[in-house]
């Protein structure tokens, strides 16, 4: 985002709206799929999120997608990187959501060009929201810097985020590289997929509420930063 004229408040605002929305449609998807799709439609834990597409909670898998999509669409970067960063995130969502996975195939064996789509886009979701989290959000640009409590410990959470991203898709790759049987049939026991893709979004969603300055969000930075402070503290009492 470039400087703002004085009076545009209201647009600061609907840029953060749009963070926290889309943080919080991150944060609620797995949840909404998982334990709730099992307690209101009997509906079993998915080897991933993708497969609830086959299952009575497809609504609200495309429909959240389709949520993330259009918030991405709408938001504006400080420069042309962050903005087709956006784009692409966007495509790659819608792509998630109408191009579903084969159902009940491994992700790396489809048997349709839709398949394929629908794994590709994945992978581009991931890889964008691991973008933001690592280059587009924390503030050591000063071109970048949006004054806000506590900058070290939100950075510390952006990085994180990213991180815990691109580790977790790492692993869903090493997984789906595993040959049948053995490790894979045990892990996929216990739905490591499932599991992996819930951790990744996660992670986004803590990036984006942060960003977004939600309460539940700047409460967490809070008592991230209260060990600093309190060395802090110490510091100038010696003093």
């Amino acid at each position: 985002m470039p400087p703002l004229p004085p009076g545009a408040g209201p647009l600061v605002v609907s840029y953060r709206a749009v963070r926290r929305a889309i943080g919080a449609v991150g944060l609620l998807l797995p949840v909404a799929l998982g334990p709730l799709g099992w307690l209101l439609y009997g509906v079993e834990i998915q080897d991933n999120l993708s497969s609830y597409y086959h299952t009575p909670m497809r609504d609200v898998f495309v429909g959240s997608l389709f949520a993330i999509g259009i918030f991405l669409w709408c938001y504006e970067g400080y420069d042309w990187i962050e903005n087709w960063t956006a784009n692409v995130g966007c495509l790659a969502a819608l792509g998630v959501a109408l191009f579903p996975l084969d159902a009940g195939a491994d992700p790396l064996y489809q048997g349709t060009w839709v398949g394929w789509v629908h794994s590709l886009a994945g992978g581009v979701f991931f890889t964008t929201l691991a973008f933001y989290s690592l280059y587009h959000f924390p503030t050591s640009r000063g071109d970048r810097r949006e004054p806000a409590p506590h900058e070290r410990e939100r950075n510390l959470v952006y990085v994180g985020s990213g991180v815990v991203i691109l580790l977790s898709t790492l692993a869903m790759a090493g997984y789906l590289l595993l040959p049948p049987g053995g490790l894979k049939q045990w892990l996929n026991r216990y739905n490591f997929l499932f599991w992996m893709e819930w951790v990744a979004v996660w992670a986004f969603a803590a990036a984006w509420l942060t960003k977004g300055r939600a309460i539940v969000a700047d409460i967490a930075v809070d008592l991230l930063a209260l060990p600093t402070e309190a060395i802090a503290g110490k510091r100038r009492s010696r003093r």
